[in-house]
């Protein structure tokens, strides 16, 4: 199973000086990053927003500066907001990143969890389904096809004009991500699309379903499950002890928890909810290197996920702790799951690079 990182680069919202917040939150990611590399984690995935509380409104910039300042972890959105992009323009963006990295680029597309985009970008909200299929299938059609002919009702038609440069990988990694709807559950299947799951409350095991769903989709469609990846993406946390870990994320979680909420209409969680989201069924990942290991490798046995990565970076998380998280998340906490899948004989899948095969 791949491990890894993701993050939406949050910033103060209330900083008077904008850009110096967000220089500062630029400088702490990108070493973030490059020791998430050094440690060994598989992944790292940078969330696409439009807000005052998110710097990453350009995660394939950002990306792209990485891919030149890191050797082995693969680089991906988490998520691109595909509805309100254009598809050409993402490809390239990824196809170049992917040629500066050596091939270790992937697109996470998503419909987005705000909204902010399609003001910003002039799409219509009641265009909200149509834009993301449309565009998903526009994007798999460019991937697949240096020359494109497409045509559709959200965007002008694309009249055998190639598209370029065309990535190292072939095809290039392209993921759907969604937050429990059984339709975009659905979709990923239909298309042969590796899916990833947002977890970040109730009971992870509820979720478990949508992968029965998306696999038995898949099979209906004439693919084959064993082919196709999955991805659960979670909030939590890492320390040397599980007090540390705790007391360390909770502030910032609760703070951007608490705000999305007022956005939203929910009330303000409280440290015994928090705490009771960190046991063993709850969706937070919360703990010492041993107790994170032992629920992300349980939870693998719900799933039987190829993939799991963590937002540790949320909010306002001071950036030295975070820096020792990411040390123990890849020295410590990724061998013990790693050898725990091992001794129980978990298979490696095919990987997203194989996801050609199985369309």
């Amino acid at each position: 199973m791949e491990l890894g990182l993701y993050t939406f680069a949050d910033v103060d919202p209330a900083a008077a000086r904008k850009g110096a917040e967000a220089k500062r939150r630029m400088d702490e990611l990108m070493a973030e990053i490059e020791l998430a590399d050094q440690v060994g984690l598989d992944v790292f995935g940078l969330g696409e927003h439009h807000r005052p509380d998110y710097m990453a409104s350009s995660p394939s910039t950002i990306l792209a500066a990485a891919a030149v300042k890191t050797k082995n972890i693969r680089l991906t959105s988490a998520v691109t907001v595909l509805s309100s992009e254009d598809p050409v323009r993402v490809f390239q963006q990824y196809a170049t990143i992917d040629l500066l990295s050596g091939g270790r680029a992937e697109i996470m597309a998503g419909r987005g969890s705000f909204i902010e985009s399609f003001p910003l970008f002039g799409y219509d909200l009641d265009d909200y389904d149509k834009l993301f299929d449309e565009k998903l299938q526009l994007l798999m059609t460019i991937r697949d096809n240096e020359v494109v002919t497409w045509k559709g009702e959200t965007r002008a038609p694309i009249d055998g004009r190639p598209v370029y440069p065309r990535p190292m990988q072939d095809p290039l990694p392209l993921w759907v991500a969604v937050g429990g709807t059984p339709n975009s559950v659905a979709r990923a299947a239909y298309f042969g699309l590796p899916l990833a799951l947002a977890i970040i409350g109730g009971e992870p095991r509820r979720f478990a379903p949508l992968f029965q769903l998306y696999r038995e989709t898949a099979k209906k469609v004439g693919r084959d499950p064993a082919q196709l990846k999955t991805s659960i993406n979670v909030h939590g946390f890492v320390a040397d002890t599980t007090e540390q870990a705790a007391d360390i994320f909770y502030g910032p979680q609760k703070a951007v928890m608490d705000r999305i909420g007022r956005e939203r209409g929910w009330g303000p969680g409280t440290r015994a909810q928090y705490d009771a989201m960190r046991g063993p069924t709850g969706a937070l990942f919360v703990g010492d290197p041993e107790t994170l290991a032992e629920k992300i490798v349980a939870h693998h046995a719900i799933f039987k996920n190829d993939r799991f990565l963590i937002q540790m970076a949320i909010g306002l998380m001071p950036h030295k702790e975070l820096m020792r998280a990411i040390e123990l998340f890849g020295t410590k906490v990724a061998p013990l799951v790693r050898k725990a899948l091992t001794s129980a004989g978990d298979g490696v899948k095919a990987g997203a690079t194989d996801e050609k095969k199985a369309v």
